[in-house]
């Protein structure tokens, strides 16, 4: 990361999302939305939104003004606009929020919550495309894993129009037949940009150069990395541009989700070949805790895909697809990202204390700042609870589910305190914690310099 500023706010991104994803399990813990409301429902449509665009999209976002610049070697084009864009991405949500309690009857004025809401989630992740889209477009021609997150930032694009002519339709503000139908029918591809494009994609471009970086592994370029590439995107394209216009002017949905499927099950097993390589080609003998916390996410993402594939044999998908969205979500998704959270908040935390005495005094390692054998616990409680979670979903059982819930929700505030701990440098010893030339650092925010 040499010659690469540290995002000033990135830390601010990880806080809003955590408290996110923490709110969404205590709803889930405590009975609200689905299993206990149907999918359709406003308590979840809620509930999914937070998880959505509070915990994994500012998790993503917030992860990409740290690391587009390093997988291009270029500063980020603003350093000072993620910070505005955080707050209109916040209140955008929040405007969501109230928008799906007034469909659900909860709250009662005629103040437009959900067009509301689609102009500022617009403007804000607008500003995430511009100020990343200017970043890439200045550092061409694009490695490999610059790529995935070009593919991964249209599919945002995609994920937020979609979301717009959901809010325009439900408001009643259009009556176009066109975004009637897709408002009706485009849930799906809605979710295939968002969870499979936006989330999914970017973090396996992301994962690419973190996992080689942390685990001291050569970085990946060949022949698979690219067939990942193109066949993921394929499927991608297959999804959306040929499940609109199945809805629009050709029929045939059910048709283009499946070949997508097939395409996109392609793509993760060249996918996960890569990962295989990476983890048997390390320097690093000794795997740290993020490293075998992320190879559990990776595990139960081959089961998800395991899991759809089965239900759609089956033709049960329609049935259980909230228990695979879940379990993507919670065990694909959110499991990689506290994984490599454990690692990133420690490494940016030490560049930004320690970077610049590197060599003039004796610093700790990046190991020093936490404690693996006290934090391991709660991330195999969380994975169980995970696990436990999604077989109750697909047992029908929502008292097993909301305890289950209950248990992430502990699991998830135990990583959280434990990240505080890295951030304050709790763990570090003494003599060696804040030696001459080191300050504390913010909790909310990192000093402005170059790592």
């Amino acid at each position: 990361m040499t010659g690469v500023a540290l995002s000033r706010w990135t830390m601010s991104y990880f806080a809003s999302a955590l408290l996110a994803l923490i709110a969404a399990e205590c709803m889930m813990a405590m009975g609200y939305g689905y299993p206990a409301a149907p999918i359709e429902a406003p308590e979840t449509l809620i509930l999914v939104h937070i998880v959505a665009i509070g915990w994994l999209s500012l998790l993503m976002c917030g992860a990409l003004f740290q690391f587009v610049p390093v997988l291009v070697a270029r500063s980020l084009h603003s350093n000072g606009l993620p910070l505005p864009t955080l707050g209109i991405l916040l209140l955008g949500l929040i405007a969501l929020i109230v928008g799906f309690l007034q469909l659900g009857g909860y709250v009662v004025h005629d103040l437009p919550c959900l067009p509301v809401a689609g102009i500022l989630l617009g403007i804000g992740f607008t500003l995430v495309l511009w100020n990343l889209g200017r970043t890439l477009f200045a550092a061409r021609p694009l490695p490999l894993p610059a790529r995935f997150v070009v593919v991964g930032l249209c599919c945002l694009a995609v994920t937020v129009a979609l979301g717009i002519v959901f809010t325009l339709a439900l408001s009643g503000i259009t009556d176009r037949q066109p975004l009637l139908d897709l408002t009706v029918s485009g849930v799906p591809i809605h979710i295939v940009a968002g969870l499979g494009g936006w989330l999914t994609f970017t973090a396996i471009g992301v994962s690419y150069r973190l996992l080689a970086m942390f685990m001291l592994a050569p970085e990946l370029g060949g022949g698979t990395t690219r067939a990942a590439f193109y066949t993921g995107v394929a499927a991608l394209a297959v999804a959306i541009v040929g499940g609109v216009a199945a809805i629009c002017w050709i029929g045939g949905l059910a048709t283009m989700l499946g070949l997508a499927a097939l395409l996109g099950t392609v793509a993760l097993a060249f996918y996960g070949s890569d990962i295989l390589h990476l983890y048997r080609a390390r320097k690093r003998r000794v795997i740290e805790l993020n490293s075998r916390m992320a190879a559990l996410a990776l595990i139960n993402l081959v089961a998800a895909v395991i899991l759809i594939a089965v239900l759609l044999g089956s033709g049960t998908l329609g049935r259980y697809a909230g228990a695979a969205v879940f379990f993507v979500g919670f065990g694909w998704l959110s499991g990689l990202g506290l994984a490599k959270l454990y690692k990133i908040v420690a490494f940016l935390t030490w560049l930004e204390c320690y970077g610049p005495v590197l060599g003039k005094i004796a610093t700790p390692r990046v190991q020093d700042l936490v404690v693996e054998r006290r934090a391991i616990k709660w991330f195999y409680l969380y994975f169980l609870a995970v696990w436990v979670a999604t077989a109750s979903l697909l047992a029908e059982n929502p008292l097993v589910f909301r305890v289950a819930a209950g248990a992430m929700v502990v699991a998830t505030f135990c990583i959280v305190a434990q990240l505080v701990q890295t951030r304050r440098l709790a763990d570090v010893n003494p003599t060696m914690r804040l030696p001459h030339g080191v300050r504390q650092p913010r909790l909310l925010a990192t000093r402005a310099q170059h790592a």
